[in-house]
């Protein structure tokens, strides 16, 4: 049986969009533990999902991550002050950034289009042109990124290689 990496984020997110939920209701005696949390999500999907450690490590990582991560987001999105992004998008954001930028051992089309989709699924109707704009931002400032593969910015590259260039 073949594990669906998608499955494995939709996993982490959930995870992270209630660790983050419970954190913010500060009641006493609920218990906020992601080992928990993620224990719980896990066993739920455990005869279609094999790569648990896959989980584990995007959602341990994002919290371990989190300051770093939330210290990114806050200058790419100047209007949203990190408290008031919704927190399915914080969560998609954190999660995405962390897979981007901090493991980085997927390409980063494709942790932008995984979290772009991600967005669609679970967040409001803006959400995923807003997780693209701040992830894209983000990795254009990052040393991961190089102009000469942009085909936004190289509209020649794309015209040599069969595509229209974006005219916006």
């Amino acid at each position: 049986m073949a594990s669906n990496r998608h499955l494995c984020r939709i996993i982490a997110l959930q995870s992270l969009y209630e660790y983050d939920f419970r954190k913010s209701l500060d009641l006493e005696g609920l218990d906020t533990d992601i080992e928990e949390i993620l224990t719980r999500n896990i066993a739920v999907y455990k005869d279609v999902v094999e790569e648990a450690d896959f989980i584990r490590d995007l959602a341990e990582g994002t919290l371990k991550n989190e300051k770093k991560i939330d210290n990114m987001i806050i200058p790419a999105a100047p209007e949203w002050p990190i408290d008031q992004i919704a927190k399915m998008d914080k969560a998609i954001l954190r999660m995405s950034i962390y897979e981007l930028l901090i493991k980085k051992d997927v390409p980063p089309k494709v942790a932008i289009n995984e979290a772009v989709e991600l967005a669609k699924e679970f967040g409001g109707d803006n959400s995923s042109k807003f997780v693209n704009g701040v992830l894209g931002t983000i990795f254009r400032q990052s040393e991961l990124y190089d102009p000469k593969d942009d085909k936004r910015a190289n509209p020649e590259q794309a015209q040599e290689k069969g595509s229209k260039p974006n005219k916006e």
